[in-house]
């Protein structure tokens, strides 16, 4: 019986390997980091990469800001203060951001950040917190209106097999060129002109390695075909291995054309905030820089009895792989921020919030997540000094 079993499988799988969708060709090994996305020198960088190109990076957004202040009549010797804000995966645990960003706008103390960075669900969330309150009310109809519908079709079981994913995002491609349309990008770019940096994660699945999107230089290139790669970035960036379908991105080296394969950035970090490599105490630039964290999660365990299946084992072994790595990105912006002497400041879903949920992008859910988070930045609860579990009490003491 079991051998039998495994001929049908073989047999399957063979089969599969006639019919798989096609795919261009793929960047060779040796030229991952000579790929020119549109023929962008800066377009993005690899995480694990050489820190010198974001560095200089970094340093050319100092100069545009000091041209800015120039422009404005103000002295650029001594910059003001950086902020930063980091915007983490989590599905339609994003509605706890998208509140969070409305309720911190009504608080009247939500400030301009220097730099803004996005993974999945974050990456979404980051244009709309880039560019300011005033698409507030666009990031509110996203994460209340949101349904199953608007993100996937689902396939049959036999996607498994013969597709590159469960599920179609074709609705989601709907909704991402809805709001990331050429007059964000054209606001995006006039930021990026003033030393503001908008960053986007995604996980280059060929050379299994992290990306980072440069946003703003693509939307200031003025190429063609720059809104349609942006808006294949945010899918990228959403789009979770083998339950979505990977994005595939055009890129050139020495005049030949290929593809590259994007999946979700949270396949390697669910968060970031800049390389651990980038130590910014070492630099020339001194100023005051603070950096805001949101982490659309819970860090506490959730706990749930399982059913002694195969899948449901493998299922919560996965969620909790996931649910551990998004708790060492926490620690991981915090140590470098304190390293860096970044002033380090950190929201997430905390363990009073129990509203039931019935299904992924269940609205009811996300809208009561959405009030929660609004709720926490009114009543200043939001930031914590530190991620719980590091002896400090409560993650409030610096």
């Amino acid at each position: 019986m079991l051998y039998r079993s495994a001929l049908m499988v073989m047999f399957a799988l063979g089969i599969a390997g006639c019919s798989i969708p096609e795919r261009g060709t793929s960047v060779p090994q040796v030229d991952t980091e000579r790929a020119l996305p549109l023929g962008i020198s800066n377009a993005r960088f690899y995480a694990d990469g050489n820190p010198k190109v974001m560095i200089d990076e970094g340093m050319q957004a100092v100069a545009r800001e000091q041209a800015t202040l120039r422009a404005s009549g103000i002295s650029p010797t001594r910059l003001p203060p950086a902020i930063y804000l980091a915007v983490s995966g989590g599905g339609d645990n994003g509605a706890f951001g998208a509140g969070l960003m409305n309720g911190w706008t009504q608080t009247g103390t939500r400030p301009e950040f220097k730099m803004v960075t996005g993974v999945s669900t974050g990456a979404l969330i980051a244009p709309f917190a880039f560019l300011g309150p005033e698409y507030d009310p666009a990031l509110r109809e996203v994460y209340t209106s949101m349904t199953a519908e608007k993100v996937y079709r689902a396939r049959g079981l036999s996607a498994a097999l013969f597709d590159d994913a469960m599920a179609d995002t074709g609705p989601l491609a709907l909704v991402i060129a809805q709001y990331a349309d050429q007059k964000m990008l054209d606001a995006i770019a006039r930021e990026y002109q003033k030393g503001r940096l908008l960053m986007i994660g995604t996980t280059d699945l060929d050379a299994q390695r992290p990306v980072i999107w440069n946003i703003g230089a693509i939307a200031a290139s003025g190429r063609p075909g720059s809104l349609e790669l942006f808006r294949k970035i945010l899918r990228a960036s959403a789009a979770i291995p083998g339950a979505f379908q990977p994005v595939f991105i055009d890129v050139e080296i020495d005049g030949k054309k290929y593809q590259e394969m994007h999946v979700d950035g949270g396949a390697i970090a669910q968060l970031f905030l800049y390389p651990p490599s980038v130590d910014l105490s070492a630099g020339n630039v001194r100023r005051q820089r603070t950096a805001y964290i949101i982490r659309n999660a819970r860090l506490d365990p959730d706990y749930a009895a399982i059913e002694r299946r195969t899948l449901s084992i493998a299922g919560r072994a996965i969620n909790t792989m996931l649910a551990t790595s998004g708790r060492n990105d926490v620690l991981r912006t915090y140590f470098v921020s304190q390293r860096d002497k970044v002033d380090y400041n950190l929201a997430y879903i905390g363990s009073d919030f129990s509203a039931p949920k019935s299904g992924e992008f269940d609205q009811s859910y996300m809208r009561a997540l959405y009030a929660y988070g609004e709720r926490q930045a009114l009543d200043g609860r939001a930031w914590h000094k530190s991620p719980p579990g590091l002896g400090l009490a409560d993650g409030d003491r610096p």
